[in-house]
């Protein structure tokens, strides 16, 4: 098929979408970019779209990698980040790279791997996504089909907790995880790091979730 181009271009983001990309084509350019963090390839069934993250998305991205390391060891909770991993199914035909992604129950498990196999590997836990303009690939669907269970989306004013249920993703106030985490504090969080130094905003947070298992 003849691959066809639709670029999208705002203040917030930049991608492009390719049509009529073939599964091989698609494995072709994740070798190619195998050694970079970016840009982040979404695929499926022949559309593929490139996304070219802002320093906005790296920031935030940062911010919630730290958020989850601090929580997850106040709380004494094994985690293992996984980063923007490619996640590939060629029997769906169907692939994405988050932006950062998390591992609670099956930590240790991921820790060694080289590589991902969804088909044998269990899915992360924990997902983090930008999202500020509507992409032309259904990436909900896409996480959905890998069986992610929750997603944690920054729509550019704030953040939005996604729990996946019956095949679909639903508004949650919190956290299946951590349960004192939700949408409310995750967007003052985020809010705050923009403001604050971090050499302030990281003790705040750890003196914050330190205090919430105090209260139990």
């Amino acid at each position: 098929m003849t691959a066809v181009l639709s670029p999208h271009k705002t203040m917030a983001e930049e991608r492009i979408v390719l049509h009529g990309i073939s599964w091989q084509t698609y494995e072709r350019i994740l070798e190619d970019l195998a050694d970079r963090s970016v840009p982040h390839l979404t695929y499926d069934q022949g559309e593929l779209e490139i996304m070219s993250p802002t320093a906005k998305h790296e920031f935030v991205t940062r911010i919630i990698e730290t958020l989850v390391s601090i929580v997850s060891e106040e709380m004494r909770v094994e985690m293992t980040s996984l980063g923007s991993t490619t996640f590939k199914r060629e029997d769906l035909e169907k692939g994405f790279e988050p932006y950062c992604c998390f591992y609670f129950a099956n930590a240790a498990l991921v820790r060694v791997k080289e590589s991902i196999d969804p088909l044998v590997d269990p899915p992360p836990d924990l997902l983090f996504e930008v999202d500020i303009t509507s992409s032309s690939i259904d990436k909900q669907a896409i996480f959905a089909t890998f069986n992610v269970p929750e997603i944690w989306r920054y729509n550019g004013a704030g953040m939005e907790i996604l729990h996946l249920v019956r095949g679909s993703y639903v508004k949650r106030e919190a956290s299946q995880f951590f349960q004192f985490i939700t949408s409310s504090v995750l967007t003052t969080l985020v809010a705050e790091s923009f403001t604050l130094d971090r050499l302030e905003w990281v003790p705040k947070v750890r003196e914050w979730v330190r205090a919430q298992k105090a209260i139990g």
